[in-house]
């Protein structure tokens, strides 16, 4: 009698209902053989556990700076792609009468009552005793800055042939009512506009770049740390050889040697090439290290004893266990390579007009006196250090989120 009555605790604890602080039971899909909950009269089921995948994009989300980085990054992509519609001109409009001009102060009360969005006419003068040209505002006449208003010809993500751009004020060049958010150049080009345009080229060399970096260092340290042994020696002294450059004056050397006269895109691909081409020797070597312990592990000497290429192990079965070191590598990477193309077309050797970029449009600011008289003129330098930061704060979650002591 007692033992069958303890046979019967027995049976009842192990088809208890949980309780609501255990966090694997829910509700949902039925489970058979499940105890149903008292109070609904549903039957419990349990969480199934998370892929590799859920719980990287789990911790990506827990980092806070991390996913402000993230849409900062998409945020400026959007800006470039979109930039001859978002931008109330041209990238190439001149504004002859309005050299230097400063930003222009969006206004919405007019004597007093709301009108809504508005500029003033631009007066130019000139200082009698320093002839320096002065621009004040004429509230005489006020200028409605419209939405989707047509301007400058443009074709929309280089397809389709438009002339709408989002906001303006609808005035010819030569009218007193522009607007210019940021003011303007030398030439009276808007500052605004270009430096949305100039993103495309900053924004597009970084992630280039790396993927050519990728690649090369890749497939250099897989077959330095699979085949080992003399392979490995002789890549290895290769890249301590070219490692031993140092990395800024060698930029400038092969920036040097591009043509002047070479067409603007081929010029584009051939600073691509080159920062592709000198950095992936750090890469490399890391690579190298981890497929070194990687080629001995149960994998690798199963896909080995089945008959597999070195090929085929490489890039099958090693490659795709070091992706997550490959993408927080990549992401990390990027903001030095805009620094690097900045630095280049600011010194003159990299991107040339008519194309821009952020640090050919710092270019203008080289002088000191310009700088001192025309402050405006390094706001794209501000793009430079918030896209910078941007990637640095995602590069850094990836490298956090793929950690696999990291818990999730």
């Amino acid at each position: 009698m007692i033992e069958r009555f303890r046979n019967r605790r027995v049976a009842a604890r192990s088809v208890r209902t949980p309780t609501a602080e255990e966090p694997r039971a829910r509700r949902g899909r039925p489970a058979s053989g499940l105890p149903r909950d008292p109070e609904e009269g549903t039957e419990l089921r349990y969480e199934e556990p998370l892929s590799q995948t859920q719980l990287i994009w789990r911790r990506f989300r827990r980092h806070r700076l991390g996913m402000l980085g993230t849409g900062v990054v998409l945020f400026l992509f959007l800006l470039a792609a979109f930039a001859d519609f978002i931008g109330p001109y041209g990238s190439g409009a001149v504004h002859r009468r309005f050299s230097y001009a400063p930003p222009t102060p969006i206004r919405f009360v007019h004597e007093g009552k709301f009108v809504g969005p508005f500029v003033y006419g631009i007066v130019r003068t000139r200082d009698p005793v320093t002839f320096e040209t002065i621009y004040t505002e004429d509230r005489t006449k006020i200028y409605p800055i419209k939405f989707f208003v047509r301007g400058d010809s443009y074709k929309l993500l280089g397809l389709f042939e438009t002339n709408i751009h989002l906001f303006g004020t609808g005035e010819p060049p030569d009218s007193p009512g522009q607007v210019f958010l940021f003011g303007t150049d030398i030439w009276g080009r808007d500052l605004f506009t270009r430096t949305l345009i100039g993103g495309r080229i900053s924004l597009l060399i970084g992630p280039a770049s790396v993927l050519i970096a990728l690649l090369i260092g890749s497939f250099v340290g897989g077959i330095s740390g699979y085949f080992g042994r003399w392979v490995d020696m002789f890549l290895q002294r290769v890249l301590e050889v070219l490692q031993s450059f140092p990395t800024l004056p060698l930029l400038l050397a092969l920036s040097a040697i591009l043509p002047p006269n070479l067409p603007n895109v081929w010029r584009v691909i051939g600073i691509i090439l080159i920062f592709g081409g000198i950095g992936w020797t750090g890469l490399a070597r890391v690579l190298r290290g981890q497929f070194l312990a990687l080629r001995e592990v149960e994998f690798t000497l199963a896909a080995r004893a089945l008959g597999a290429s070195p090929l085929r192990i490489i890039f099958k079965h090693l490659l795709p266990n070091t992706m997550s070191y490959l993408i927080v590598s990549a992401t990390l990477a990027i903001p030095g390579l805009i620094i690097a193309e900045a630095t280049l077309s600011f010194l003159g050797l990299g991107i040339k007009e008519p194309l821009t970029s952020w640090g050919e449009l710092l270019s203008d600011a080289q002088d000191w006196a310009a700088l001192s008289t025309y402050p405006w003129l390094m706001i794209p330098g501000i793009f430079i250090v918030v896209a910078v930061l941007a990637f640095n704060f995602m590069g850094d979650a990836l490298r956090d989120a793929v950690d696999p002591h990291s818990r999730g």
